[in-house]
Formats: structure tokens, sequence, C-alpha cells
């Protein structure tokens, strides 16, 4: 199915015919279809929200570089167009960071039941020294690469270098999302966390290299009223490694 929001064409789905509203934040990239195993974990007595960020899966890409913020107001008004007035709130990686805006505002036009965060992201990771060296030597090389004499001298080995550069995650994004990830990325969200008053459940796999489990710790520290469920053997994508495990948490937590 298709909503049309602020003109943008929004690709979404509503499974389920409980009283109750669960709404699936999704991460980076990815197609709201993924989330089939977290569908399966909700009971009976919920209907499930999922849907495809601007620039993702099925989605229009945004017209301007968006940010977290840009992305937490177009949720709004996409609830409002929803007519949801309460709801559960999940976010996988970058939906984490989207729900860390949400919940640490002030007021906010519908009501969050509560929180489940899996792999979330939010947490800015410290510049080692390894890393500031790695940032500086990119610099100098993307300022040098840039001339254009160099290009025209070593052409493929510029565009294999440039290639390689950055995530996955990035050199496989559209030239205006490479700009949305930037934005995004670059925001540091640890002092917002305290802010967040919803009972919250953090999911996490113990062998995520893309949000470590680190980050759950401090998420677990800072948010008052969370708990930290940790699937062994899992990566950034525990719902779907083991989604058994996963079920299990989550029947546990809405009991």
């Amino acid at each position: 199915m298709n909503i049309e929001i602020d003109g943008y064409n929004i690709a979404y789905d509503i499974s389920g015919e409980g009283e109750k509203t669960a709404v699936m934040l999704q991460g980076w990239g990815t197609h709201f279809g993924i989330y089939d195993s977290v569908a399966a974990a909700l009971p009976e007595d919920y209907r499930f929200i999922r849907f495809d960020f601007p620039g993702f899966g099925g989605s229009d890409e945004p017209r301007e570089v968006w940010g977290v913020d840009e992305y937490a107001d177009f949720f709004l008004r996409l609830m409002e167009k929803l007519e949801v007035k309460e709801a559960l709130l999940l976010g996988h990686s970058y939906g984490g960071r989207v729900i860390i805006k949400l919940a640490s505002r002030k007021e906010l036009p519908f009501k969050i039941e509560r929180i489940v965060l899996i792999d979330s992201a939010g947490i800015m990771p410290k510049k080692t020294f390894k890393k500031q060296v790695k940032v500086r030597t990119y610099k100098i090389l993307k300022a040098l690469f840039s001339l254009k004499f160099i290009h025209f001298l070593f052409p493929e080995i510029i565009d294999d270098w440039k290639s390689r550069q950055g995530s996955e995650d990035y050199r496989n994004a559209s030239p205006m999302m490479k700009k949305v990830l930037v934005k995004s990325v670059n925001e540091d969200l640890t002092h917002l966390l305290p802010l967040i008053s919803q009972e919250t459940l953090l999911i996490w796999g113990d062998k995520d290299t893309a949000t470590p489990l680190s980050d759950a710790k401090i998420m677990e520290s800072k948010i008052p009223g969370s708990g930290l469920a940790v699937i062994s053997g899992t990566g950034h994508y525990s719902f779907l490694e083991n989604p058994v495990v996963f079920r299990n948490i989550m029947k546990a937590f809405l009991a």
C-alpha cells in the first residue's frame, strides 16, 4: 500500500486487527518487509504498522538533506494521517535514532506506550588516535585527488580509491541519501537519553559491530526504567538471526 505525506509517496503496510498499535521504525536502507519476524513477536491484541522512510525501500527520497529531526517530524505527520493516538514504538538501528528524538521531546501529538530499541544507533563512537589519523589521511587524499591534473594522470587509481571509501551503507546510497546519512550519523544523541520517560527495552546482538553492545550498555545506564536483553551469537540484525529468542523476549516484555 501507499500513502501520500507532504507530497511524498510512502510505502506502508498494516497487519493484525488488535486494539493496540505497534509501529516499526526501520534501520538504514532496509525495506519494511524484513520486519516480519518482529510482527510475529507481537501479541494478538496489537496491529502492526510498517513503512519505509523517505529514501528507503519503496518511498520517495527527500527533496532536501534531512537529518534525524526531519525524519522525526515526518513520522509525526504519518501518525496523524493514519490517526494513531497511542502506540508501542519499535526501532531498529536508524529507527532507534528517530525514536530517541521523539521520546526526548517535551510534547507529542500522540502517546508513546512503550519503546523497544533493537541494535539501535544514536551513540557517537569515540574518536581513537587511529581513527583520527584515518580521517586526516582521508581528507588529505580527497583534496589531492580533487585536483584535475592529478585525476588526469591517475584516473583508474583515484576512481577505485573513491569507490572504497565510507561504510557499505554510504557506498550503496544515492547522492542525496549519502548527504542525509552524513548529517544523521554525525549527531550524538547520548545527551537525550535521560529525557526518555517511557519504559524501554533494549534488545541487542552481542556480535553487533555496527552498533556494538557497549552502546546498549550506555543506553541502559542513561535511560531511566530501561532494561537490556542480549541475544547471544547474533549481530546487527539480532531479530532476524535468532527470531525464536527475540520472540520470547518480546512476549515477556509485553505480557
